[in-house]
Order: C-alpha cells, then sequence, then structure tokens
C-alpha cells in the first residue's frame, strides 16, 4: 500500500515538472550512434516526458543516411523512424552536407536539416535550456 502511494506521488511530482530537455551531440560516426540509440531508449524509458533531441555533424551524421547499419549490422532506420514517433527530433549539419559533398535527399526523412550543428547544439543549450549530453 505504502509503495502504491509513493509511485503515485512520484508521478503527481514528475508531472508537476516541467520536462527535461535533452540534446544528444554527436560527432564521431556509427559506434557512437549506436550507443546513442540504446542510450535514448533506456532515456526514454525511465522518463518518458523528456524532450529529447539528437544534432549531429561530420561522422555524426553517417547514421542519418540512407542504408546505415548500427555495429551489429542492424539498419538503423526502425530505430529512428521509433524514436521519432516518441517524439525525438533528429538534426543534421548542412555545413558537413556540403563539405562532404552529400546529397540531401539521403538524410532520413525523420530529420531535419540545420545550417550547423554545432551552432544547433550551442544554440538550444544557451537559449532553450537544454541539458548536453555526448554518448
Amino acid at each position: 500500500m505504502l509503495g502504491a502511494v509513493l509511485a503515485t506521488s512520484l508521478q503527481a511530482n514528475a508531472q508537476a515538472q516541467p520536462a527535461v530537455k535533452v540534446v544528444y551531440h554527436l560527432s564521431d560516426g556509427i559506434p557512437q550512434a549506436t550507443r546513442a540509440i540504446q542510450n535514448i531508449r533506456n532515456h526514454l524509458a525511465a522518463d518518458p516526458t523528456a524532450k529529447i533531441v539528437v544534432v549531429t555533424h561530420g561522422a555524426g551524421i553517417d547514421f542519418l543516411l540512407d542504408g546505415a547499419n548500427n555495429t551489429a549490422g542492424q539498419p538503423f532506420s526502425g530505430a529512428i523512424g521509433d524514436l521519432s514517433a516518441k517524439g525525438v527530433g533528429f538534426f543534421v549539419c548542412n555545413n558537413t552536407l556540403v563539405s562532404r559533398n552529400i546529397d540531401p535527399g539521403k538524410v532520413a526523412m525523420e530529420a531535419k536539416i540545420v545550417p550547423s550543428g554545432v551552432a544547433e547544439v550551442a544554440r538550444l543549450q544557451a537559449r532553450e535550456g537544454f541539458v548536453y549530453l555526448r554518448p
């Protein structure tokens, strides 16, 4: 009985608090993205109200390109679609696309292209109060 009361109290308190806003910053390629996807799944399991965005640049964009597979050889597309459906935002650096001569049409449809990945991370932290995580 006490456990149920405590759980109800914790849920009510969590609902009264604003959602935690987190930016996951990825720039290191497929191994980092593989870890990040699992971290984000765990994060949402622990806090389904969290507002999570993933900002990528450099090699960090690779998992958001058509045909990308994780370190186990499984396509990222399913995980990206699932997390997007749960409200996770994905952002790709246009500077990286230009410097690597990548067609923007190769970027996952769930992702939005921003002018600069690092500028987007800074903006989210400075102006929107996002907490910074780098898996």
